[in-house]
């Protein structure tokens, strides 16, 4: 079983990545969100690898984060859904609103990821809302708003980091904090005056 690899990236492309560990290029399927997060071109990276073993097939798919690779983990657990499903999925939103649309068993939300359909998005609520684990203790409390400014959840997300916040916190803190009009400042400050630390 393959644990991990650390290789230099080769090559990036959507879906795919070639990793060149020791000369041996490794090829695996990743998220979008395992792309965006990966390094450049020619960089070292550190990836988590899942082997797939079919009959006439083995296939590695690849997580940026362990967190991601746990999530895929579960996700192939449920019934009608497959590896490359599981990655469809992880695709589809970042993994803290994926992780409380199940939790909340959010059908609407989980319907508009390409590929799914509203019975497999109930059959993934109902499997795992009580396994999978927040990446926020207050997560009950939390609710946000499907209509927001993706930059500025970003840059507020970005801030947050920097002032010592953990990088799913304080993607949390940002994002419950968007709304449709709000700027990177508005985010960030209505973030610092709600953060318990």
């Amino acid at each position: 079983m393959i644990s991990f690899l650390i290789g230099v990236i080769e090559e990036k492309e959507d879906g795919n990545v070639l990793i060149n560990v020791n000369g041996v290029g490794f090829s695996l399927f990743v998220s979008n969100n395992t792309l965006v997060s990966l390094p450049n071109l020619g960089e070292i990276a550190k990836i988590y690898t899942y082997m797939a073993v079919r009959e006439d097939d083995i296939s590695l798919y690849g997580f940026s984060s362990l967190e991601e690779k746990n999530l895929f983990n579960k996700l192939i657990t449920v019934n009608g859904v497959g590896p490359k499903v599981a990655i469809s999925i992880l695709s589809g939103m970042h993994l803290s609103d994926l992780t409380i649309a199940i939790m909340k068993e959010d059908l609407s939300l989980l319907s508009k990821i390409k590929g799914l359909g509203k019975k497999t998005a109930e059959r993934i609520c109902l499997e795992l809302k009580d396994k999978i684990n927040p990446l926020n203790s207050s997560i009950e409390n939390i609710s946000f708003s499907n209509d927001y400014n993706e930059d500025a959840v970003q840059m507020a997300t970005e801030t947050l980091i920097s002032l010592g916040i953990n990088k799913n916190e304080a993607y949390m803190l940002a994002r419950s904090n968007a709304s449709k009009d709000s700027t990177a400042e508005d985010i960030i400050s209505k973030s610092l005056r709600g953060y318990k630390g």
